[in-house]
């Protein structure tokens, strides 16, 4: 989940899951799976890294580059 700011000021979190498109036409449009669309103020560029850093943190828990396997 990442937490965007809509145009009107409003923050909410989102299931970066469902995100099918980002466009800056000008303003940043997210296209979810089921067509809905939502205008936020971050860049295409930060939403995109705002998904890349949850994922990370996810992902993370699970895969430590520390961790090695012992037989």
């Amino acid at each position: 989940m990442i937490n965007v700011t809509k145009l009107s000021g409003v923050e909410i979190t989102l299931n970066c899951d469902l995100i099918e498109t980002i466009e800056e036409v000008p303003e940043t449009v997210i296209t979810l799976n089921n067509g809905k669309k939502i205008l936020v103020k971050e860049s295409r560029q930060d939403v995109t890294n705002l998904i890349k850093y949850y994922k990370k943190e996810l992902f993370s828990q699970y895969f430590s580059l520390d961790d090695t396997k012992k037989d």
